[in-house]
């Protein structure tokens, strides 16, 4: 499952980065995306979604949502 399925408001655990660009993979390690980390979809919007990463929250868009596994 990805984020770009995952319901709003569930808090789940980041199981990989499925991204061959090493940059995206340094950009989302960066904003404390990685394996073994919470996220928590706050909402879904066109084109991407609304997440929350420890204490912020960050808008992605859907091909880096669907790049992270849950």
């Amino acid at each position: 499952m990805n984020l770009a399925d995952a319901e709003i408001g569930e808090e789940y655990i980041v199981k990989d980065i499925e991204a061959e660009d090493e940059e995206l993979k340094s950009f989302l390690f960066s904003l404390g995306c990685y394996s073994g980390e919470p996220i928590t979809v706050n909402s879904h919007i066109k084109g991407g979604c609304v997440v929350s990463i420890k204490d912020a929250r960050y808008n992605i868009d859907v091909d880096l949502a669907r790049a992270i596994s849950i």
